[in-house]
């Protein structure tokens, strides 16, 4: 049998998770949160999964969540105690993380972006870092060289911005959010995906340079970007790096580093 940990990053727009066998991610598939239910079925779900990667719920023997949705918190973990005998491990105010936190009220600090930031400590130890997060809420990091978590911004992600559009006015359509060709755009969709697009990207550019220049005094800072829409700012040349699974590689630190 093999020790195999699965890792849970309970977002509000979908559950991310990766099965790791030490370090190693032998597989990473998302749910959406909305459908999220029960303790059954989230359980089923969970051993479905791992069957069709070829992978026994059995060898799963550590399991650690890190959850912004704290509704859910309480039929994830009788998920895990009923279809896979682990009570999980949870990322929580209180849990040894390796960051020294700036934030008046530490507890306030959401479990996603401190996992985040551990991994990106860890990828750039001893780097000033700002780490970018594009999930429902788009999210700035800044941390020090010395692992000091200042603080950072929340704003609207994309796919938020265009239903608040859809939602509010009498004849926006509804849009998929793309990379567009130009930033005019001359249909009201491509108008749309236009402004949604480039004014992400001219927030960006402005925080970015606004951290390094106030966070810290116009040191350095490496910039790693993770979450569904990083990949649209690909081409940008603000990342230093663009990791897929940096929330889910910072929980599995953070389960390490409770161990230890």
């Amino acid at each position: 049998m093999k020790n195999l940990t699965l890792c849970l990053d309970v977002g509000n727009s979908n559950i991310v998770a990766g099965v790791f066998a030490e370090r190693e991610c032998l597989c990473c598939f998302r749910y959406e949160t909305q459908h999220g239910g029960t303790s059954d079925q989230l359980g089923v779900f969970l051993r479905s999964v791992l069957r069709e990667n070829d992978i026994s719920y059995q060898d799963v023997n550590e399991i650690a969540i890190a959850s912004v949705v704290p509704g859910l918190n309480y039929s994830l973990i009788a998920a895990c105690k009923k279809y896979f005998a682990v009570t999980p491990f949870m990322l929580q105010p209180g849990v040894k993380t390796g960051l020294k936190i700036k934030y008046k009220n530490p507890t306030e600090v959401g479990a996603d972006l401190i996992a985040g930031s551990v991994a990106a400590c860890e990828l750039y130890p001893g780097d000033n870092l700002i780490v970018i997060d594009f999930g429902t809420a788009t999210t700035f990091c800044a941390i020090t060289n010395e692992k000091e978590f200042l603080g950072g911004l929340i704003m609207p992600g994309l796919r938020l911005s265009a239903e608040a559009l859809q939602n509010n006015t009498a004849k926006l359509p509804a849009i998929t959010i793309v990379k567009p060709d130009k930033i005019i755009g001359d249909t009201v969709t491509e108008s749309i995906q236009a402004g949604i697009y480039f004014s992400q990207l001219a927030a960006i550019k402005e925080i970015v340079a606004n951290l390094q220049k106030t966070s810290f005094n116009n040191s350095p800072a490496t910039v790693v970007a993770t979450g569904g829409f990083a990949h649209l700012f690909l081409d940008s040349g603000l990342f230093a790096v663009i990791r897929n699974n940096l929330v889910l590689e910072g929980i599995l630190s953070i389960l390490l580093r409770s161990k230890r």
